[in-house]
């Protein structure tokens, strides 16, 4: 549901071109996708650790924080990448790229959670995981 959100948040913004109203295009579908990221980065963490025991509840978050950091990284460099060269040429059109890359990422993604995420839902193994 949240990368649903988040393609259908970045999907308006492809069609943001020079001329666009960052009021009623670029506000709106950031913060879409905002709201839905912040689901996924929850749901992820909350799916992550709840299908682990007590003694692997370290390492599991330290995998989650891992690859949500270099996930990010990776993420804001292919994005810049793309809107740099689009700039390079003189011509917006690197940000509708870029948009465009988020949001068919996005929708990809929401679509493979289908085949890759556990159904059901999550049983704490052991009781709450504090320390």
């Amino acid at each position: 549901m949240g990368l649903a959100l988040a393609a259908l948040g970045t999907g308006p913004l492809t069609g943001a071109g020079r001329d666009g109203n960052a009021w009623t295009t670029v506000a709106p579908g950031m913060s879409l996708a905002a709201l839905g990221l912040g689901s996924v980065f929850v749901a992820a963490t909350t799916t992550a650790l709840g299908f682990i025991t007590h003694e692997e509840a370290g390492i599991a978050s330290g995998v989650v924080n891992t690859f949500h950091e270099v996930g990010g990284s990776i993420g804001v460099a292919v994005v810049s990448t793309v809107a740099a060269s689009g700039i390079e040429g003189g011509t917006g059109g690197g940000f509708t790229d870029a948009f465009t890359v988020c949001a068919v990422a996005a929708a990809v993604s929401a679509a493979a959670t289908f085949a890759l995420v556990p159904s059901g839902k999550p049983q704490l193994t052991g009781g709450p995981h504090v320390h």
